[in-house]
């Protein structure tokens, strides 16, 4: 068996992550011929069949299960090995790739990360508010805020905040009802929820928790679009706090009788959590979201951005 090319082992993990050869090329920068005549040298070199293929994509042979888990360990040992030779575990500068929710990337940590490149001006933030998953085993971002508790050991994860959701519903549509006064009022409104078999979470059924006879009137895979129809005066959708609050024409109904608390998680792959930039920001997150657990949770009505006094006392 001849030695191993590291570049053509990259290619092999990006075609692993991506199930595809073609996404993989383009995530790497190079044209899909060439990341399959790599792949093909090194099942040349290893004298296996690493993928199956067929026109779902590329699907992990045994050899390419077992060749798998010994890269990505080498993968983190070569990050492990740059950060040390090159000074990124303590240099505050490079590129730090977060993945979120849709909304909460939007609307809540969007602006706080404006104020933290404003004081970090040698780290690039990618904000990535996505209606999914981040998977940070496939190196999609450094690090994410998630509704689900990630459990990989290989992870470093904190609880972040806690949230609060409530029914909203706008004054238009309000006043076209009767007074809402107990929870079963609630029952045969025209409602905005999500496409029921495209959620990504469990979490995200907060309609059949919060009002279980319930039919949904208007669905969207996107929160960001059930706020709008919420708005236009659709009908009424479980909508957070921190999207809501300051919204004029929108009013919570019954807030104190039907509402659900979230958790948001923070995770990151261990060796990446261990750069200096990636600490940072994480630290910051924290620092946001503790001084924000009012607002988050609808006992106050503004956000608390991070004064130059606690910037300081995080650098410090």
């Amino acid at each position: 068996m001849t030695p191993f090319n590291w570049d053509d082992l990259r290619v092999f993990l990006a075609i692993a992550r991506h199930q595809s050869a073609f996404d993989a090329a383009a995530e790497m920068g190079m044209n899909q011929s060439t990341a399959s005549r790599r792949l093909q040298r090194l099942e040349q070199s290893i004298g296996s069949k690493l993928f199956e293929r067929n026109s779902r994509g590329h699907r992990l042979t045994n050899a390419g299960h077992r060749l798998l888990e010994h890269v990505e360990k080498l993968e983190a040992t070569i990050y492990s090995m740059e950060s040390s030779s090159f000074g990124d575990s303590v240099a505050l500068s490079g590129d730090v790739r977060i993945g979120t929710t849709e909304a909460f990337g939007s609307f809540f940590l969007a602006p706080h990360l404006a104020r933290f490149c404003q004081r970090h001006h040698s780290i690039h933030v990618d904000l990535l508010p996505m209606p999914r998953n981040i998977n940070l085993s496939k190196r999609e971002a450094d690090m994410s805020v998630t509704l689900e508790r990630p459990i990989a050991d290989h992870f470093v994860v904190v609880k972040l905040l806690e949230y609060r959701l409530v029914p909203y519903a706008s004054r238009s549509y309000l006043q076209s009802l009767p007074p809402l006064r107990h929870r079963d009022d609630l029952t045969h409104l025209r409602w905005v929820d999500y496409v029921d078999d495209m959620v990504f979470t469990d979490q995200q059924l907060n309609l059949k928790r919060v009002v279980p006879d319930a039919q949904p009137y208007f669905c969207s895979t996107s929160l960001n679009a059930q706020f709008s129809a919420v708005r236009a005066g659709m009908g009424i959708g479980i909508l957070p706090y921190f999207l809501c609050q300051n919204v004029p024409d929108l009013v919570p109904v019954l807030p104190e009788q039907v509402g659900i608390t979230r958790t948001y998680w923070l995770a990151a792959p261990s060796e990446r959590r261990e750069l200096a930039r990636v600490r940072a920001l994480w630290d910051y997150l924290r620092l946001v979201a503790s001084i924000n657990a009012d607002f988050l949770m609808g006992r106050s009505p503004t956000p608390v951005q991070v004064t130059h006094a606690s910037f300081d006392q995080l650098l410090s």
